[in-house]
This record gives C-alpha cells, sequence and structure tokens, in this order.
C-alpha cells in the first residue's frame, strides 16, 4: 500500500490528453491526464468512463446537450454513448475506467495511447 499525492503526480509531466495510471482496483484503472482544446467524438462500446475535475473545467459534449464540470465535480458516460471532452483552458482530471478502455475509444487515431505510463 502506498499513498499517492495527485499534485505531485501531475507535476511529472505537460503534455495534454495522455493518460497516466496512478492506481488500480478491481480491474478499474486510476488515471490522470491534463487536457486542453478539443478530443475526438468517441465511445466506449463495453466500459463507462467517470471524470472528476481537479483543477479547471471540462464539458463533456454529447450529440444531445454538453454537462460542464467545474472542480470537484465528475460525470459518469455510461458505456456505449459518444461524448467528445473539451476544455477551453488546462484542466486536470481523474479518469476511473476497465483496464481495457482505450482513451480514443471505438475511433482511434494518432491521439489512441495504447499503453498508459504507470506513475
Amino acid at each position: 500500500m502506498e499513498t499517492v499525492n495527485l499534485a505531485q503526480k501531475l507535476s511529472l509531466f505537460s503534455d495534454h490528453w495522455h493518460p497516466r495510471i496512478v492506481g488500480e482496483l478491481n480491474g478499474q484503472q486510476v488515471k490522470i491526464v491534463k487536457v486542453q482544446g478539443e478530443f475526438v467524438w468517441h465511445r466506449h462500446a463495453d466500459e463507462d468512463e467517470l471524470f472528476l475535475v481537479l483543477r479547471g473545467r471540462l464539458t463533456i459534449q454529447f450529440r444531445d446537450g454538453d454537462f460542464l464540470l467545474r472542480e470537484g465535480e465528475f460525470l459518469i458516460v455510461p458505456r456505449g454513448v459518444e461524448h467528445r471532452p473539451v476544455a477551453e483552458e488546462e484542466a486536470h482530471v481523474l479518469l476511473m475506467e476497465p483496464a481495457s478502455t482505450r482513451n480514443t475509444g471505438d475511433v482511434g487515431g494518432e491521439r489512441t495511447v495504447e499503453e498508459p505510463e504507470r506513475l
């Protein structure tokens, strides 16, 4: 067992949209990521995904409306629901999702991180 200081872990990198693993439990991974700008529209056919904003603001866009998340707020995107995260300014986000979850879901592409780094 060990404690994890999220601020310290976030200080170890500066790139955007590249999640890092900071913990695992019951087949789930706890990841942190810095985001800015628009991500890709995608869906996860078999996995729910939790977004918790640690710093800044994050909008999760859906085809039928948006959710704005502020610091300390989270949203669970149900499996199969198409979505796109967007951050006008840099935001720090904690993700919780099954280990099988690919960050770009069914879309793939240049932003896909096949093997997230463990911090």
